[in-house]
């Protein structure tokens, strides 16, 4: 199990530090883990999963991508 910081969550979404706490207020993104004290991370495979689910979301409104010359 890989635990990520906050920074490789903000690298591996692309959502900004605001963004990513607002969504887990709503309950729509995954919660932290405490790792001590006020150290927090992320389970690599929940993110993972998260994203996994926005591009099945954009597939199935839009169907699959097919390269940049869409």
């Amino acid at each position: 199990m890989r635990v990520l910081r906050l920074a490789e969550v903000k690298d591996k979404t692309g959502l900004a530090r605001s963004t990513l706490y607002k969504y887990i207020d709503a309950g729509t993104f995954p919660r932290p883990i405490s790792l001590g004290g006020k150290s927090k991370g992320w389970i690599d495979a929940e993110v993972h999963e998260w994203l996994k689910e926005r591009q099945l979301e954009r597939d199935i409104q839009h169907g699959p991508t097919r390269g940049w010359g869409l």
